[in-house]
């Protein structure tokens, strides 16, 4: 079953940590990288982060180097996107994706192949 599964947002004051967690098949996981996106009211759908799926390189988009880190527990089927030092514009809807991308670079939209459901984050105070 070819299936993404977010978990982990939820409200959290400014500077603050969440973790996500995106449960993949593990087809998915076999030969698709996974891609961590966000929307947020009113904005297109951009890229936060990568992890290749043979490699294990990761690409981070500008606005959260430092500040996120991606990781994959290949037992559990699961990649975590660990978000730390957050500000009032992270929050956002964040996907997690089935993606063909190396992640050599920033990811598109349009490399995906299957996407999660979403979950919330709110970074307020």
């Amino acid at each position: 079953q070819l299936q993404l599964v977010e978990s982990g947002g939820g409200l959290v004051q400014p500077g603050g940590s969440l973790r996500l967690s995106c449960a993949a098949s593990k087809f998915i996981l076999d030969f698709y990288g996974i891609g961590w996106f966000r929307q947020a009211p009113g904005k297109e759908r951009e890229g936060v982060s990568c992890i290749n799926s043979s490699s294990g390189s990761t690409n981070y988009a500008d606005s959260v180097k430092g500040r996120f880190t991606i990781s994959r527990d290949n037992a559990k089927n699961t990649v975590y996107l660990q978000m730390n030092s957050l500000k009032p514009e992270d929050t956002a809807v964040y996907y997690c994706a089935a993606t063909l991308s190396r992640c050599g670079g920033p990811i598109k939209s349009d490399s995906v192949r299957y996407w999660g459901q979403g979950t919330q984050v709110t970074v307020s105070s």
